[in-house]
């Protein structure tokens, strides 16, 4: 097996070494290495195809232990990795002044829910521990500094927001890094392939990740593992719906409470009545999207943390200055040794002074890590701080106002202007949260853990503002029974502090991953990462979880819900892939039909829709036994999701034959990111032709004749990109279209579109100059052209799943009954394709998994 192993990379080597232009810029190889994953040189090779060079130095047995490679070289895979000119993008340097302007544009998107924290942290601390002495105020307050001192200052902004992906964050970022780097993902589609993605971005091994490699192969071998490490990021993800949900509830109800002292009258009844009427009118806008109303965000939150700085400055001068004392942490230990399990209760309220920390990360996408870094550091952080010691100031003076802290510290004659602002930022701070909740769906349906449901897109630029009408009614209906049933913010800060703390720990879990895998740190700096904010981390947990009855059961009752549906789907979704793996038809019964397949070939194109990244599934030969006739082009389509942010749309396509070229048969995989936007129909149908076209005229990848190129699964596929996406049409040039009978004297030849959808504009395809092409691509491009002008038929297959024979209850119940019910209530697979109705086939099959 040892010398079958350097077969396949001798021959992987002279196949990269054929391509000379994508090893020449970047220098060997050994010198070809990312530097704290940043930097890359893009030209190297991907490290699963290191020459005999590099094995000399000691790289050659580390590549054995880091890919286990098939018995023969799937020229699949390995031609795709041959892009001409496939570099990477670096964005330019931001100047000083654009860097400071994304800095404060920040503060609308990225800190409103931790910066409407003072509206309520106090006013819970002190509900669960009565002030007695100034020790009960400075140790809460020494508390809340070194919180944030610690949590977002310390864990997010130095460390955690290094480990984004590609410039995403949040909880799939930091899974897709995982799996990129060892092979955890539960759905076994992926191919070598996709190692070359631009976005894919790995470090090449040293000699030195021994310990590394010990815990991927540990986490590669043990299915419990992957387990474990999915469930904890579906656990993750399922708290931040959670989040969605009292996020609004929490900022609005907090905000509206502070005209119970004002206006008279004004009781708990009022405040739940207006909260509702503001969460439904927030919950109804979110249809139009926030680009309408996001430049308002920064002035408005920018506003709000001066406001915050400067009535803590006032209430510093003018009440208890002596308050700054509370820096010395030892009035930590002081008020927990004075108050015992009153302290330990309050460390539940002491939580949420970093609510919103999380969103650091989660909504890096939108901007950099600098930018996030100077806010929080700049504004955000001594903001906070000057807030929550101003109110500590006062309450030195007045401690009877615990109940309502953050109004009575504004001077009178601010608190309405200051009302509007708090409201204004309560209302932001739900809608980043909501948005958040939003994209997070999204990426679990990305990547198969979530049924599929509707998506809009509500701006047309900025592509990662999308709303969710199902998301968005449930987000609306819980907030509303949350506001009705709770009725009081400390009631609900109890179930808030638990969600928001949950989602932490999970990151600070992904994180000691991230760091050895990824970073290749030894193994002692992740311990230290997971002992210290883990710890600190767990503290507060506990804390929470102890008032389980007195609210904190709600995110645990909607996690549980959202778990159970993320787990069915996931695992239905595996079984049916299996499935469709166990069953594919074997090339040889395709060959033996010979050329015409033995059935009718009509015109047009069809599109059969399959999860197979190899092979012929089943609704094929299920379709030609019912109905013998399909058309004279066939594609094999494979829409698939891969663990990187974003695909380029040069890499995008993935194209070869199947079988003999003169079948007309083609498979086509199109690689999609976790944050990437499904083209419409008429923008997919047009990529989807260019790049077959291309793949045509390239003229390199013809299928060999030999008997075992033939009957191997696939022949020789290549990376197309679209290239043609922001032009009018494919073109056949005048040379081209020589000696191809009916061509006449046109040189550009219309696609229309096909009469059996309903009227579209028509469509014009052009491809870029190639050289002169041999009279077999000639003829097979014209067939291709005239195919599409005949029309595109999307035949996808409509599959019943059931459990099959023998099976446990468990899995009946599961598979039968939640799977099925989740198939029957979400979108089809038309949907992920935007197929019209007018030209979708669908065939009927009964999955026994």
């Amino acid at each position: 097996m040892e010398g079958d192993e350097d077969r396949i990379a001798e021959s992987s080597a002279r196949l990269v070494g054929r391509s000379n232009h994508s090893i020449v810029d970047g220098g060997s190889v050994g010198e070809s290495r990312w530097v704290d994953g940043s930097e890359v040189d893009s030209e190297s090779p991907p490290w699963s195809l290191l020459d005999e060079n590099d094995r000399r130095h000691g790289y050659g047995s580390m590549r054995r232990r880091l890919v286990k490679k098939p018995n023969r070289v799937n020229p699949f895979d390995v031609e795709a990795m041959e892009i001409a000119g496939a570099r990477h993008h670096h964005s330019k340097d931001l100047s000083v002044w654009q860097t400071l302007a994304m800095a404060f544009q920040t503060l609308g998107v990225v800190y409103g829910d931790l910066g409407t924290s003072p509206l309520y942290v106090f006013t819970d601390v002190f509900s669960k521990v009565p002030i007695e002495s100034e020790v009960d105020i400075l140790g809460a307050l020494s508390l809340v500094i070194y919180t944030i001192s610690l949590i977002p200052l310390a864990k997010y902004v130095f460390v955690v927001l290094k480990a984004n992906d590609n410039g995403e964050g949040g909880t799939f970022a930091l899974s897709s890094l995982i799996c990129r780097y060892a092979k955890v993902n539960m759905l076994p589609n992926r191919q070598p392939a996709d190692e070359n993605i631009s976005s894919f971005k790995l470090k090449l091994p040293t000699p030195e990740l021994e310990r590394a490699l010990k815990i991927k192969e540990t986490l590669e071998k043990r299915s419990s593992l992957k387990t474990l490490l999915l469930l904890l990021v579906l656990t993750g993800t399922s708290m931040v719906i959670g989040d969605g949900i009292l996020t609004p509830a929490m900022s609005v109800m907090s905000a509206v409470s502070g005209l119970q002292g004002e206006i008279s009258g004004f009781g708990t009844n009022a405040v739940v009545v207006v909260s509702i009427i503001i969460l439904v009118g927030l919950f109804s806008i979110q249809q139009f999207g926030t680009g309408k109303v996001g430049f308002l965000f920064a002035p408005v939150l920018g506003l709000w943390f001066v406001s915050l700085g400067s009535i803590g400055i006032y209430n510093l001068v003018k009440h208890d200055i002596s308050v700054i004392k509370a820096l010395n942490p030892a009035y930590i230990y002081f008020f927990f040794k004075k108050n015992s399990g009153a302290a330990w209760s309050a460390l539940g309220g002491c939580v949420l002074c970093i609510t919103g920390a999380e969103a650091m990360f989660a909504d890096l996408g939108h901007f950099s890590v600098e930018p996030i870094q100077i806010a929080f550091t700049c504004v955000v952080f001594p903001c906070l701080l000057l807030a929550y010691m101003g109110q500590a100031s006062y309450l030195m003076k007045y401690p009877d106002s615990a109940s309502r802290i953050f109004y009575d510290s504004v001077p009178e004659s601010l608190f309405w202007p200051v009302f509007v602002i708090a409201t204004l930022a309560a209302m932001i701070a739900s809608q980043a949260m909501i948005s958040a909740t939003f994209s997070c769906v999204k990426q679990a349906m990305s990547l198969g853990c979530f049924p599929r449901l509707k998506i809009v897109h509500t701006s047309r630029k900025l592509m990662g503002q999308i709303y969710i009408p199902v998301i968005n009614y449930f987000l609306m209906i819980m907030c509303i029974v949350v506001v009705s049933i709770f009725r009081r913010t400390t009631d609900i800060a109890n179930a808030y502090g638990l969600a928001v703390i949950t989602v932490m720990l999970v990151t600070t879990c992904l994180m000691s991953l991230v760091i050895v895998l990824c970073w290749h740190k030894n193994v002692f700096f992740a311990l230290c990462f997971v002992c210290f904010f883990g710890t600190i981390e767990a503290l507060y947990f506990s804390a929470s979880l102890i008032k389980f009855l007195e609210g904190a059961w709600v995110p645990v009752a909607l996690s549980f819900i959202f778990l159970i549906v993320m787990c069915v789907w996931h695992y239905g979704t595996l079984k049916t892939y299996e499935f469709d793996v166990q069953n594919k038809v074997s090339i040889n019964w395709l060959l033996s039909l010979g050329p015409s397949l033995g059935i009718v070939r009509v015109r047009g194109i069809g599109l059969i829709h399959t999860e197979l990244v190899s092979g012929i599934p089943a609704i094929f030969s299920h379709f030609v036994t019912n109905l013998p006739a399909f058309h004279q082009v066939l594609v094999f389509l494979c829409i698939k999701s891969v663990p990187v942010p974003h695909v380029r749309a040069k890499e995008r396509f993935l194209i070869g034959y199947i079988g003999p070229r003169e079948y007309r048969l083609y498979r086509c995989i199109v690689r999609y990111g976790y944050r990437d936007v499904h083209k419409d129909d008429m923008e997919f149908e047009k990529d989807l032709v260019c790049s077959i076209a291309e793949f045509i005229r390239s003229g390199n990848h013809e299928p060999n004749g030999t008997k075992a190129d033939l009957e191997s699964e696939d022949g020789k596929m290549t990376v197309v990109g679209t290239c043609c996406t922001r032009t009018d049409g494919i073109q056949l040039r005048e040379d081209d279209v020589d000696n191809i009978e009916s061509a006449g004297t046109s040189e550009l030849r219309e696609i229309r579109s096909p009469p059996v959808i309903q009227p579209r504009k028509r469509v014009r395809f052009r491809l870029p100059d190639s050289p002169k092409i041999n009279r077999a691509a000639r003829e097979e491009l014209q067939e291709l052209m005239e195919a599409r002008e005949a029309g595109i038929a999307y035949i996808l297959g409509h599959s019943y799943v059931r459990a099959k024979q023998g099976s446990s209850m468990l899995k009946k119940l599961v598979i039968n009954y939640g799977y099925g019910f989740l198939r029957r209530n979400s979108r089809a697979p038309a949907s992920t394709l935007s197929a019209p109705h007018a030209s979708t086939l669908q065939v009927g099959m009964v999955y026994h998994v």
